[in-house]
């Protein structure tokens, strides 16, 4: 899932938390498809349009100062939801970042893994 993207309130600085901005996150999921790839079943993967739901959802709806914590909210998010998630990376990128200076973007990217 590529350049989703949602408008959000998060950041350390108090204007970010009112004003928002636009943010753009890749999610990588990590999971065994033979078996969907068999049977061409949406049971027997994750459903990719839930799981859009529930990052536009905490991405629109929850508050964090860091794009660190977004990140890690989201990986633990689909991590406990989608037990056919093995693995999850998630990258965040704050292209309107309150910082003087040309760039495309600040961002961080973390890879989770299912412990058990």
């Amino acid at each position: 899932m590529r350049n989703l993207a949602f408008y959000g309130y998060h950041g350390v600085l108090k204007e970010e938390n009112i004003l928002g901005q636009k943010f753009f996150i890749d999610i990588e999921i990590f999971c065994d498809l033979k078996r969907a790839g068999k049977t061409d079943d949406v049971a027997d993967t994750v459903n990719y349009a839930e799981i859009y739901d529930k990052v536009k959802n905490i991405v629109t709806n929850k508050k964090f100062k860091l794009i660190e914590a977004l990140a890690e909210n989201i990986a633990q998010n689909i991590l406990l939801e989608y037990k056919k998630v093995r693995e999850v990376s998630v990258t965040i990128k704050k292209p309107e970042a309150p910082v003087n200076g040309i760039y495309d973007y600040f961002g961080v990217e973390i890879r989770r893994k299912r412990h058990g």
